[in-house]
């Protein structure tokens, strides 16, 4: 039995960050609906309190983590529900485009051994 070495894999170098022109740039074109602008912001989130020492305050803080979890699962189902449809949507362009690229290319080229050649 030969051991196996490993192969070290040499990483491309980092870029530099951004400049703060770049990342302006890119937040004011991005469009509303990207999910930097729709996103719930930690502020949103319910704050937790110091442990509450009544038991109404505890069920009602837990109510309210509850909610804020559902919510927050339903958002991340739908957004894995539209990325799943926009994959889906890209697999069939790609099919669509192979099979118009096949198509022009067979009516573009005539099969070899086909040319002739004209006299004048």
């Amino acid at each position: 039995m030969g051991s196996k070495a490993k192969k070290r894999v040499v990483l491309p170098t980092r870029p530099p960050p951004p400049t703060m022109e770049q990342i302006l740039e890119d937040v004011r074109g991005a469009p509303a609906q990207d999910p930097i602008f729709t996103a719930r912001a930690p502020e949103d989130a319910p704050r937790p309190c110091k442990r509450p020492e009544e038991p109404e305050a505890q069920r009602e803080l837990l109510y309210q983590q509850s909610r804020a979890f559902v919510a927050s699962s339903e958002q991340l189902r739908q957004a894995g529900d539209k990325l799943r449809q926009k994959c889906e949507d890209l697999r069939q362009a790609g099919q669509e485009l192979e099979l118009d690229m096949s198509q022009v290319s067979q009516t573009a080229l005539p099969p070899p051994g086909t040319l002739t050649v004209s006299s004048r």
